[in-house]
């Protein structure tokens, strides 16, 4: 937390043992409340130094303060559950939490979450203030939860959403994993060849004298080329990476780019899939966690990774606002299949929309679970043609004018 303090204290414990040690913390009173927590009676409290020579903690940029990961959410949100739903005290889930935390950015937030709720912030006000690190969807579960009663419950949900969401995305890496790989190595293969390879073969050529055939003419030159390519090459990717980082997230960049990957030949179909099974789970279990339909309309539109989708929850909501259906909006839009549309028709008219929701979400799930397996069926065989056709139309060319040595030499 800003403007938080070392404080070196003094206390008994249960047994009357004296105890010391330091807390990070905003004020002596907040030292005070944490060790009573830790049932900790303190004699004497003072502000500690930062500490000199090897006392010092030594902090490197980039070193041990990795970004908070979805999975660490989904576990952090899991073991705040477990031990609410068990009895223990808020304040003593975050010192817990705080100190067994593996990550250790959020660690860190989650002692500032602690010190801003021992001085009197509510839970869900603490977390939003970490907005760049906590999704708006777990930030807005728990206010919904701390509201009415069932933080443990609202917890729990968050945790398998997130824990879904986690398998969803690991799916989708582990089978696109070996298709990338095989990509990679046959471009480092190619670009060998040409930087180190061609060279000798074209020296050869050369002192042989002769006219070399045009596929092998067509290999020198680019293999004079290289030497030049991959520097520029290298120098645009990473002008490239830091734009994309920066711009990635902007609005004219995702309207332009996210229509275009549904439109995909091969790709669109998955990407429509993964984002109407997010949409599906995140909106069942905000309904679930009771958060305000509009609000969860707009959330979920905001997490649901495709700008399409979002601009249509968008006219969604405000049809909703004026005290139409869901479904209607959601046919109009063009974005949803028929099937989802008429589940969540079901839904609103029988009261069970969270329910219908998640049938949607789980079969969506499965959906892109098969759909990955098909592609992966059918890039690798393509990809091994590909590196079969490139690499050995490579060899073909430097190989063609061996074939005039004969008469060359003659």
């Amino acid at each position: 937390m800003a403007g938080a303090v070392a404080y070196a204290y003094k206390g008994r414990d249960g047994a009357g043992k004296v105890v010391k040690g330091k807390v990070d913390a905003s004020s002596e009173g907040a030292v005070i409340t944490r060790l009573r927590t830790m049932g900790v009676q303190p004699i004497s409290i003072s502000e500690a130094g930062a500490g000199t020579g090897l006392q010092r903690e030594v902090s490197i940029p980039g070193l041990g303060d990795r970004a908070v990961k979805m999975k660490d959410i989904a576990v952090m949100s899991r073991q705040m559950a477990t031990m609410i739903g068990s009895g223990l005290s808020l304040l003593r889930t975050l010192t817990i939490l705080a100190d067994q935390v593996d990550n250790k950015r959020l660690a860190k937030i989650m002692a500032e979450v602690r010190d801003d709720v021992e001085t009197g912030v509510s839970f869900s006000d603490a977390v939003g203030k970490h907005d760049k690190d906590f999704p708006p969807l777990m930030i807005n579960m728990i206010k919904a939860g701390e509201t009415g009663g069932f933080l443990d419950k609202a917890l729990e949900s968050t945790a398998e959403n997130f824990e879904k969401e986690v398998a969803l995305r690991s799916t989708i890496k582990s089978a696109m994993t070996y298709p990338v790989v095989v990509l990679v190595m046959s471009l480092v293969a190619v670009v060998i060849m040409l930087l180190f390879i061609v060279p000798i073969f074209q020296d050869m050529f050369t002192n042989l004298g002769g006219q070399l055939p045009l596929p092998t003419m067509i290999l020198v030159y680019a293999s004079r080329a290289m030497p030049y390519v991959v520097p520029a090459g290298i120098v645009v990717g990473i002008a490239f990476s830091i734009w994309w980082r920066t711009n990635k997230n902007s609005v004219k960049v995702r309207a332009f780019l996210d229509p275009l990957k549904l439109k995909l030949p091969v790709f669109g179909a998955l990407f429509r899939k993964i984002a109407i099974a997010r949409f599906s789970r995140n909106f069942s279990n905000m309904i679930g966690a009771g958060v305000p339909i509009l609000t969860a309309l707009r959330i979920v539109g905001e997490v649901s990774g495709n700008y399409v989708l979002e601009e249509a929850l968008v006219k969604v909501a405000e049809s909703v606002r004026q005290g139409e259906s869901i479904a209607g909006p959601l046919t109009d839009s063009g974005v949803f299949p028929s099937m989802v549309t008429q589940m969540i028709s079901v839904g609103e008219d029988s009261g069970s929309l969270q329910t219908m929701l998640e049938k949607v979400a789980d079969f969506y799930d499965q959906e892109v679970k098969s759909t990955t397996e098909s592609l992966t069926a059918l890039i690798e065989p393509l990809l091994i043609a590909f590196l079969g056709v490139v690499v050995g139309g490579m060899i073909v060319a430097l190989y063609l004018p061996i074939f005039q040595i004969t008469s060359l030499i003659k």
